[in-house]
């Protein structure tokens, strides 16, 4: 069903509220051409990251343009040493991210590079480090080098799709470029159109999804 613009800001704001991450309050939303805009303060990257998580999650919202500022209380100011320690520890205490992804930190910011086989390991490091304290963002500059073939990625996508029980595999088509993976055809809800992204996404050196999936409700 079809959402208006009052109608998806009221869903965005009470899924912020829903949020225990999330300090609702701090955070205001507002809906223009169909993209949800958030603004505010928050206290940490982290928090700011679930804002912008809860708001994708709410149905019929495709796109958010985040404006949020990261503002990091005196008390939980570090320098960029003990942000690029602390980092460097849980890296070597994390079995999902490999030892070819590095990391600097410069003014609080954290910029992740070097290279993954699977785009998991790269949402696993930005999780981590966007958790420790004094952490204002982080820039994914990691490149995936995969060990499969373009031919390879879809045939693979195409496996799980079919078993994944919330999907009606044969009204998606699969194509690849590299790297890059584009999604048609039709589904019947926002989450399936979701699961089948991140269906992709799971794939081994698949670095971008176009999801050009349609909702027919």
């Amino acid at each position: 069903m079809i959402r208006t613009a009052e109608q998806l800001q009221t869903d965005v704001e009470q899924e912020l509220r829903w949020e225990p991450s999330v300090r609702s309050e701090q955070i205001g939303v507002s809906v223009r051409d169909g993209i949800v805009e958030l603004d505010g303060h928050v206290g940490s990257f982290y928090e700011k990251w679930g804002a912008e998580r809860a708001a994708l999650r709410v149905a019929n919202v495709t796109s958010i343009a985040s404006e949020i500022i990261v503002d990091i209380p005196a008390s939980e100011v570090r320098s960029d040493d003990d942000i690029a320690a602390a980092a460097s520890n849980q890296m070597k205490w994390n079995s999902l991210v490999p030892d070819t992804i590095k990391l600097k930190v410069s003014d609080g910011w954290v910029t992740l590079y070097g290279t993954a086989e699977w785009q998991f390991q790269q949402e696993e490091a930005k999780r981590i480090f966007g958790s420790l304290l004094g952490v204002r963002g982080v820039s994914n500059e990691i490149q995936l080098k995969p060990k499969l073939t373009a031919t390879d990625v879809k045939a693979k996508i195409e496996d799980a799709l079919r078993r994944d029980a919330q999907i009606d595999a044969e009204s998606i088509t699969v194509e690849t470029n590299g790297s890059a993976v584009t999604l048609r055809g039709e589904v019947h809800s926002w989450a399936q159109r979701q699961d089948a992204e991140h269906v992709a996404f799971d794939a081994p050196g698949v670095s971008s999804v176009a999801n050009l999936i349609e909702i027919r409700y």
